[in-house]
């Protein structure tokens, strides 16, 4: 797991930076304006929205767009679109299982687009079932180091209910169940230490190993996803040593 961890945060890096930084708003508002429809309008009181807020503030998606998109979702203001959420699942090369997480006003759509996306990749869609047994959902929240070490993070956790700290490279990743989830963030707020993102996830009870020849078709695969709009969340299981992350960002 450790190689998808550092590099879902390597291109989380790079995603303020890139040309895609507009699809990026885009699925972090989607996010605020879900969040809002199925918890209210009020940070205070539905913690997936304060989540999703403090994740977009820290992509510096502007004040304006965040406030939009809560008042839409929370019925406060017209004009939100009635988002469903689909889970679908599938194959990359080399046995990768894959689930893809939509957020969609159009189903046919986003069932065509990742469909398109896997088959034109090496990869397959999935049965539903065939795949999502080997993902758990779990909260994760992403620490950057900041001269932090990883005991620090983990006395301030661990009577919130964190179940491991793992070193990422540039930042810790504290797991947990996704119950959790507040908890934890609430305990890293108390102890004074900034976080980067905490949200719910589905990370990989088994993983696969990859070569660096492996590696990138598995990632131009996920990136394929990713491009499409209605794909909110890609989560896969496999693992990339330091060494074939090295050759890769080489």
């Amino acid at each position: 797991m450790s190689g998808h961890s550092k590099w879902a945060t390597t291109k989380h890096k790079k995603a303020a930076l890139d040309a895609k930084r507009g699809k990026l708003f885009a699925k972090l508002i989607k996010n605020i304006e879900v969040a809002a429809r199925t918890g209210g309008p009020d940070p205070d009181a539905n913690p997936t929205l304060f989540d999703a807020i403090f994740k977009a503030k820290k992509n510096s998606v502007p004040n304006d767009n965040i406030e939009r998109a809560r008042k839409r979702g929370g019925g406060l203001e017209a004009g939100g679109a009635d988002w469903q959420t689909i889970m679908y699942e599938g194959y990359a090369p080399g046995g990768v299982a894959v689930l893809i997480e939509c957020l969609t006003d159009n189903r046919n759509r986003a069932a065509s687009e990742v469909r398109v996306a896997l088959t034109r990749n090496g990869g397959s869609l999935a049965d539903p079932g065939s795949v999502s047994y080997m993902f758990n959902r779990k909260g994760v929240v992403l620490v950057p180091k900041n001269g932090l070490d990883e005991d620090t993070v983990l006395m301030a956790v661990l009577e919130a209910g964190a179940e491991e700290v793992n070193d990422l490279g540039d930042s810790f990743e504290v797991v947990s169940e996704a119950g959790d989830l507040v908890p934890v963030r609430k305990a890293l707020q108390e102890a004074g230490i900034d976080y980067d993102s905490a949200e719910s996830s589905f990370l990989p009870t088994m993983s696969v190993p990859l070569d660096e020849e492996g590696a990138k078709k598995v990632f131009r695969l996920i990136e394929a996803l990713e491009d499409s709009d209605d794909v909110q969340n890609v989560f896969a299981n496999f693992d990339v040593s330091d060494e074939v992350m090295e050759k890769l960002d080489a």
